[in-house]
């Protein structure tokens, strides 16, 4: 029997699996109804204890493909069924010995509906998990240590490479991309589009990026409040006007502090794989795969910024350009991993303005 204790008092009582553990973070709820694996190694789930809303959890076990970093970072797992056989082709291992392989503690046989309504009204608290029956002392205890908990200042350093490496040395086109706690798929996307890709730490200095001569920038995925990183803020501000930039999620968010604009948190955050988006160009409506506890706010924008996309449940911004100073980001997923594809395109357009840019670039040189 393992214990969940939440902010507000709440205790819920349920099956451990994985992790013979005790971790506090932050709790919330993924909507996807597949791809848990990816999930679990989101590196953005930093310090988080995720609900997952689909009930049954495990039944394909866990692969050597769709791994999203090589670690999971994330504090906890709580799911209402837990599949102890695993039945798939491509299954390597079943989820619980997954999770205690990298000390990952996990409750099953929760009422996540339940659950997830409560977080949806009180909004998003600091939980504690345990793979015991904790006496009401121990309880007691605990709700004292979590109360106020956030996640830590400086995670993305955390999750970041310590070091550049390269991860695609073919291509077209030369991007440095900084991993703030990148997505494999979103390095993928690049790479299968001609990107020969360089990545760099999150504390990498703008200068080492300008000197590398590369011909575009793209910004990660990660976890965190946006507006504690002074230092990426910074970073991008030294970099804005002098090479395109593409961003995604944290990346997205960075973008926006640097241009002068301002965040805040959602009462529950975004998370899952069936969020309506539409263009504000266009008006077409895409599904998307999201995964944020924070949003740009749109009232304060300065009008540089061109919104580009909206969520369609809440009205928050999920997308904006500076076209003058070659800046493009999304909120959201375009890599998908899980969720569907209808965003993919996204790379294709981001690919071809590029291009373009180098094309320009080429030309003017050319002349002189």
């Amino acid at each position: 029997m393992g214990t969940l204790i939440l902010e507000d008092g709440s205790i819920i009582r349920g099956e451990s699996f994985g992790a013979q553990k005790e971790l506090k973070g932050e709790i919330v709820f993924n909507t996807s109804m597949a791809g848990y694996q990816e999930i679990l190694t989101d590196p953005s789930y930093a310090q988080q204890i995720i609900v997952m809303t689909y009930p049954e959890i495990g039944n394909y076990g866990i692969n050597n493909f769709d791994f999203e970093s090589e670690n999971p970072q994330l504090a906890g797992f709580v799911v209402k069924n837990y599949s102890k056989h695993d039945n798939h082709y491509q299954s390597d291992k079943n989820l619980s010995d997954y999770l205690i392989e990298n000390n990952i503690p996990a409750l099953y046989g929760i009422d996540t509906r339940s659950l997830v309504k409560k977080i949806r009204e009180i909004g998003t608290m600091s939980a504690w998990i345990s793979y015991r029956d904790l006496d009401d002392d121990e309880i007691k205890q605990k709700l004292k240590e979590i109360q106020g908990f956030k996640v830590k200042n400086n995670i993305i350093e955390d999750v970041s490479t310590k070091e550049k490496y390269i991860y695609s040395s073919s291509g077209g086109i030369n991007m440095a991309f900084i991993d703030y706690g990148a997505k494999t798929g979103i390095l993928n996307s690049l790479a299968k589009r001609g990107c020969r890709l360089t990545v760099f730490p999150a504390t990498v200095d703008s200068n080492e990026i300008l000197e590398g001569n590369f011909d575009a920038l793209f910004l990660s995925n990660g976890p965190g409040n946006p507006a504690d990183y002074v230092y990426q803020i910074n970073q991008i501000k030294n970099l804005t006007g002098k090479i395109p930039i593409f961003g995604i999620c944290l990346g997205y968010q960075l973008l926006a502090l640097a241009m002068g604009a301002k965040t805040y948190k959602l009462k529950y955050g975004h998370r899952g794989g069936n969020h309506p988006v539409i263009n504000l160009e266009n008006n077409k409506v895409m599904m998307t795969s999201q995964n944020h506890g924070y949003a740009v706010d749109m009232k304060d924008m300065p009008k540089l910024m061109r919104p580009t996309y909206k969520n369609l449940n809440d009205d928050t911004l999920e997308g904006f350009e500076v076209s003058g100073l070659g800046i493009y980001a999304v909120q959201f997923h375009p890599e998908s991993k899980p969720g569907p594809l209808d965003a993919g395109i996204i790379f294709d357009e981001w690919i071809n303005i590029a291009q373009k840019d180098i094309k320009r670039i080429n030309e003017v040189q050319n002349e002189r």
